[in-house]
This record gives C-alpha cells, sequence and structure tokens, in this order.
C-alpha cells in the first residue's frame, strides 16, 4: 500500500514524535509498503532509506521565540503536500495541532483517503496563563474537531486517551504504544555498567540523566533549581534547545549535545535516574527507552500513567512549571526517597515484551487495512 506520514519535522530536528515517525516509517517500509513522508525541510533532505522524503519549505518563527516547534508551509509546500496525499493510498498524521497535519487532513478528506491519525499530547500545562489559554482553546477549536475527522485515532498514551474520552470519533481510538529497538536498549551487567560509568567520565556520585529539547515545557527550569539545591548530584543533560544550561554556570552540570540511539544506551545504562520533569507529554520516548535499558524514571504525575502495568516501575512527582523551587523540592525528596539496590529485573523484561517497534507497526497496518477496501 503507498502510505503518506505528514509530521510538522523529519527525526534530525530531535523531538520524540519525528522519531516516532521515523520508526514507523522504516518498520512499515520493512514490511513491503510504499511510504513517503512529508515534514518541513530543514537544510538538505535526509536519507530515510526506503522512505521517499517529501520536503515542505516553512517558516518556524514560532519555535525561535518560545521553543514550541510550530512550522508552517509556504505556499508551494501546501501544494507539494495536497499533490502528495492526492497520490497516496491512506494518510498517517502525527499530532492533529500542527499546520501539515491540519493540511494533509483537509487534502484526505478532499481526496477521500482514509486518514490514521496517531495523537501524542493533550494539554501543556504552560507557566504562562496566555499560553494555557491558547493552548486550551487550539485543542477546542482544532484537535478536537480533527480527532473527529480522522477515520482511525490511535493514541501512544493511556493519559492523552484519557483527556479526550468525551470526544467524538468515527470509530473508537486505538491504544497502541511507542517501540523500543531492544538490540540497543537494554540492561548492563555490573561489570559493564563500571566500565561505561569510566568510559564517560562518571565517579560514585548519582548521575542524573535527562534527555530531551532544551525547552520550557520539559522542565529545564526545574532541573537548574534542583541542580542548586543538590550538590551533592550530577546532572548530565543531553539535547539541544534555546535555554542554554551551560549559562547557569552550575559545576554539578555536564551538558553533551544531542546524540545518535548508540551513545544514548551506553548513557542509560551508565546512569542512576532518568529525570524527566516536564509537562503536556504523552509517552515520551526516553521513558521507554530508560525502562527496557534498566534504568529507573522520575517524571511528572500524569506522563508515569501513560502506561497502567508500567506505572509500578516509575517513580514521580507533581509538576509546576510556574513553582520551578517548589518543583525542585518536590522532586529532591521523591530521588531519596527512590527504593535502594538495582532496579527490578522484571522492569527491562516488561519494556522489551510491551514496546516493539514492529509490534506497533503491525498495528498501525492493520488498522489502516480495516478503513481500505
Amino acid at each position: 500500500m503507498r502510505l503518506l506520514t505528514a509530521s510538522h519535522f523529519f527525526t534530525p530536528h530531535g523531538g520524540g514524535i519525528e522519531l516516532v515517525a521515523g520508526h514507523l516509517n522504516r518498520e512499515l517500509a520493512a514490511s513491503g509498503h510504499d511510504t513517503q513522508w512529508a515534514a518541513a525541510q530543514e537544510g538538505t533532505l535526509p536519507d530515510l532509506g526506503a522512505t521517499q522524503p517529501i520536503g515542505l519549505a516553512c517558516i518556524d518563527w514560532l519555535e525561535r521565540l518560545s521553543g514550541l516547534p510550530m512550522p508552517i508551509p509556504l505556499p508551494g509546500a501546501v501544494r507539494k503536500l495536497w499533490r502528495a496525499v492526492a497520490a497516496s493510498e491512506a494518510v498517517i498524521v502525527h499530532d492533529a495541532l500542527y499546520a501539515s497535519s491540519i493540511l494533509a487532513v483537509i487534502a484526505a478528506r478532499r481526496h477521500r483517503k482514509p486518514v490514521l491519525l496517531i495523537q501524542h499530547i493533550a494539554d501543556i500545562p504552560f507557566s504562562s496563563p496566555v499560553l494555557r489559554g491558547i493552548m486550551a482553546l487550539a485543542n477546542r477549536a482544532v484537535t478536537r474537531p480533527m480527532l473527529r475527522a480522522a477515520d482511525q485515532v490511535v493514541f501512544i498514551s493511556a493519559t492523552v486517551r484519557d483527556r479526550f474520552a468525551d470526544a467524538r470519533f468515527r470509530r473508537p481510538p486505538r491504544l497502541v504504544f511507542n517501540g523500543v529497538d531492544t538490540a540497543l536498549f537494554h540492561p548492563a551487567s555490573p561489570d559493564a555498567r563500571i566500565a561505561l560509568r569510566v568510559r564517560y567520565g562518571f565517579g560514585d556520585e548519582q548521575i542524573m540523566l535527562f534527555v530531551g529539547r532544551f525547552v520550557a515545557k520539559k522542565g529545564l527550569h526545574v532541573i537548574a533549581a534542583l541542580a542548586r539545591r543538590r550538590p551533592d548530584l550530577r546532572f548530565v543533560l543531553v539535547g539541544r534547545g534555546p535555554i542554554d544550561p551551560c549559562a547557569w554556570g552550575l559545576p554539578n552540570v555536564t551538558v553533551i549535545p544531542q546524540q545518535p540511539s548508540s551513545t544514548l544506551a551506553g548513557l542509560y545504562r551508565a546512569a542512576d535516574l532518568l529525570l524527566l520533569p516536564s509537562v503536556g507529554e504523552g509517552f515520551p520516548l526516553v521513558v521507554q527507552e530508560a525502562l527496557a535499558s534498566g534504568l529507573r524514571v522520575l517524571c511528572g504525575t500524569d506522563t508515569a500513567h501513560a502506561d497502567p502495568n508500567a506505572r509500578v516501575w516509575i517513580n514521580h512527582a507533581d509538576i509546576d512549571l510556574a513553582d520551578p523551587v517548589g518543583t525542585a523540592e518536590r522532586v529532591a525528596t521523591a530521588i531519596d526517597r527512590l527504593p535502594a539496590g538495582a532496579p527490578p529485573a522484571e522492569m527491562a523484561a516488561q519494556a522489551a515484551r510491551c514496546y516493539s517497534w514492529p509490534g506497533m507497526a503491525a498495528a498501525v497496518a492493520a488498522a489502516i487495512g480495516d478503513l481500505t477496501p
């Protein structure tokens, strides 16, 4: 089947949605589908293997101002996306609020192509009341109509599914978790873990690992407050973005640029805790990768409830980005209450069983198959 994916960016942009779209396209292509992927083009088109990239010329002033990625396709890109939808047999859209997603659904309705919408996030509780109001309005005016317009909706998080439980759907929505590459993300033996810590220059201190974009919604200000409060902990931040943690001037903060999955896998195995004090997440891929790597996780309460079967393994605290100091105090308390000893082996085994890219692709393909004659 000729499948078109529409997302805001390609994988090199580094966000979780883009990474999921990349893995899903790879698996769909491997199972014999003709896959194309339309997204905002940054520089040269990426090599997507068997998937054909369709670069859309966009402007993205909002990300530069606020860290929120929201590329707006230019007129030529709109025409290119319209033609790509017309040439496809079905359209996979990643998240409802992006301009490319909206345009892809409008084009699909016009050309009578079935649409499967994968919804990753719900509300984002910004610290700014203005931004919170805009987000609430956008969900009412855009997200809910998009959920209603899609032929099939897939949620990657029980938390997000529950937030939209009262929405109108054409078909009952499905819950399909993102996958994890367990060939890369798996626990280390005690000796291998020691060797990794030596390689990365980690001493005896506890390593708090953050992986993600350096933006406010990911809780960077909370991490800054926590690092000031807890000089006994070492914070290793991996990613990029408009916030510069180096400017904090804190000796217990180490910043590492965005890394390939193979390097991240080693960092997960070497660290003591994945720290993700973010808001407005669905089920971040980094949480699933950490679980599969045998690394304890501390995140926000909503994120911890994304997979009901994984709640027992995930530690959480209430996150309020408007109160980074108070949130840092709650996170510090949660860190001190973490169970002693190595994480249970069942945690990694559960992740390996439940999070599979081929499994996700098979579920998406089956859902699309139910939409087509």
